[in-house]
């Protein structure tokens, strides 16, 4: 089950560079907003097989969706209000 608090403590972790704290959290769920967001940090990490593995487990989300990781971070923390 998805805790939007947690997850949007997650991106804002995420936001502000803090990559540990937010990959914590966002491996704790499963649904399809935590996925994208595992996703989105793996590709922060540089790590594309892994987030190409967790985009397809976020319902239709792309690693191409966004090429900019400011502007994906803040669609995730949108999909979360």
């Amino acid at each position: 089950m998805m805790d939007k608090s947690a997850l949007l403590k997650a991106v804002q972790a995420a936001q502000v560079g803090n990559w540990h704290d937010a990959h914590q959290i966002a491996q704790d769920y499963s649904d399809a907003t935590a996925n994208w967001l595992h996703a989105v940090l793996h590709k922060i990490e540089g790590d594309e097989w892994n987030s190409k593995y967790w985009y397809a487990r976020s319902a239709g989300r792309s690693y191409d969706d966004f090429l900019d990781i400011t502007s994906e971070l803040s669609a995730i923390h949108q999909s979360l209000l």
